[in-house]
């Protein structure tokens, strides 16, 4: 405790002797600007007396000549004339660039209203494109996965195996990068719903189609036979 009291005692006795050096350099600051104004105010009576004195002095000395030539000093009339004339010709000035701002901003707002109707024109073609679009009706779907193994296996006398499923399919369609896993996948979903039989033989599986799974396949053909 006794360090710290003598740390914070030794801040304090030096913040004090910073604030009393500040005040004393502010005391002779005010000192001299004081003594300055008291100067100038000084320079300043003594001109005034003299301009006093010499005013008196002209007017004693030329009399009415002299009263005469402070009139005519006095009417700066010449000049007034010579400032009127360019205050006559600017706002000729000013009309012109009035008419000129008003003319570029007519076609400022032609011109937004130019892009603003071509901005419209195309969206107008992508509403109708995409209307005729929408009411087009599509003859080019393609049949799922499911359907088209359904079908095979339908046709089929004898059971398959899924790489003997994925070949057919991939020569029937070669389009359609059938491949030997997502068919094995589809098969196993087929026997899980019961549309579909998967026997055994060795190390090998086939499969075959069931009553459920045929007349399923069927449907397909009939709806579109009837369309």
């Amino acid at each position: 405790m006794t360090e710290i009291q003598a740390h914070a005692t030794g801040l304090t006795s030096q913040y004090i002797a910073q604030v009393t050096g500040d005040l004393e350099r502010n005391v002779k600051e005010q000192e001299r600007i004081s003594a300055e104004i008291e100067a100038l105010q000084e320079q300043l009576g003594a001109l005034q007396h003299d301009h006093s004195v010499l005013v008196s002095m002209r007017e004693a000395l030329g009399g009415a000549n002299a009263a005469g030539e402070a009139d005519t000093t006095a009417a700066p009339t010449v000049p007034r004339q010579a400032t009127a004339e360019p205050l006559q010709g600017k706002p000729k000035k000013a009309a012109a660039t009035s008419a000129k701002a008003t003319a570029s901003k007519k076609s400022a707002a032609k011109a937004p209203s130019a892009k603003a109707s071509s901005a419209k024109a195309p969206s107008a073609k992508a509403s109708t494109a995409k209307a005729s679009s929408a009411k087009a009706p599509k003859t080019d779907a393609k049949p799922t996965l499911v359907n088209l193994i359904r079908s095979h296996l339908g046709q089929q006398s004898e059971p398959r195996s899924a790489t003997e499923i994925s070949a057919a399919l991939t020569q029937d369609h070669p389009d359609r990068g059938v491949k030997t896993t997502v068919v094995r996948t589809t098969l196993e979903g087929l026997v899980a719903k019961s549309q579909a039989q998967r026997t055994k033989q060795g190390s090998s599986v086939f499969y075959t189609a069931t009553a459920d799974s045929e007349s399923a396949a069927a449907e397909p053909q009939q709806e579109k036979v009837a369309g």
